[in-house]
């Protein structure tokens, strides 16, 4: 198979870091990921589908954002992944989107919603997790965003024993390779130590309450070792079973919208998504 790192050097200086194990964060922080099941650690040189999956972890660590889309759905947006948790959704045959900035979640931005809510056009949903440890706030939405989230992928990716190399594939216009792991929802969701075990609940209930189900991943990696289409088999029906991304690292910003168009919901229960 032939080598395409262009991030060698960024690899070896993680790797010398003490990043040998799968050590990615999905948020600012410390990396607190645990150690791969494998049974040696990756080396710059060792381009087995360990070392490759933990060389995509350490790139699409330092690219924190993307554009992507759920073909299935026919939904898309962009999401980010550190400092903070961030994500647009556009859903199909609506103008209504979503807006997820950390801890706050707003809704609308279409006239139908102005309608409704007598000229503004967003609400805003942000408050305490129901059963959190003190002073906890939840990431609204955070059973659909750790879904789409790469990094979460691949830490759990880079978690499971035995992946295996599938080969080179045409994904659109590019050549891409693609990794094939298979892990449960238990173990999928208890790789995740970067995550709040609040937000790692969420995300099991996303995937299947079925801790045993067994799930497939499907990765594709582009010639920058970058994740470019992910895909769930095996997990609870719902959205976000396949997911492109595109413009990775790219120049991409979201913003909240302006205080006098919103109409703050507080600790609201947060209202379903129609469509996902």
């Amino acid at each position: 198979m032939p080598v395409r790192h262009k991030a060698a050097a960024a690899v070896l200086a993680a790797l010398l870091a003490g990043a040998a194990g799968c050590s990615g964060a999905a948020e600012a922080g410390p990396a607190t990921g645990s150690p791969a099941a494998s049974s040696a650690l990756a080396t710059p040189t060792d381009h087995s589908p360990h070392g490759m999956l933990l060389t995509a972890q350490l790139a699409m660590r330092d690219a924190r954002r993307a554009k992507f889309r759920l073909p299935q759905e026919g939904a898309g947006g962009m999401i980010f992944w550190a400092p903070k948790t961030g994500l647009r959704l556009d859903r199909p045959g609506s103008a209504e989107q979503l807006i997820v900035l950390d801890t706050t979640a707003y809704l609308g931005g279409d006239p139908d919603t102005a309608a409704r809510l007598g000229g503004r056009h967003w609400e805003k949903y942000g408050g305490a997790t129901p059963g959190a440890s003190a002073g906890a706030k939840e990431i609204p939405y955070s059973g659909l965003i750790d879904q789409l989230n790469p990094m979460v992928a691949l830490t759990a990716a880079c978690a499971a024993e035995r992946p295996e190399l599938v080969g080179e594939e045409q994904l659109q216009d590019s050549t891409v390779t693609h990794y094939r792991v298979s892990t449960t929802v238990e173990a999928y969701t208890a790789a995740q130590t970067q995550l709040a075990p609040e937000r790692r609940r969420a995300l099991r209930e996303a995937l299947g309450s079925d801790a045993g189900r067994v799930l497939t991943l499907d990765l594709w990696l582009n010639d920058k070792d970058q994740l470019v289409q992910l895909r769930r088999t095996g997990q609870a029906p719902g959205p976000a079973a396949t997911v492109g991304y595109a413009e990775i690292a790219g120049p991409l910003s979201l913003q909240a919208p302006a205080e006098a168009d919103v109409v703050d919901r507080g600790t609201a229960a947060l209202p379903p998504l129609p469509g996902l």
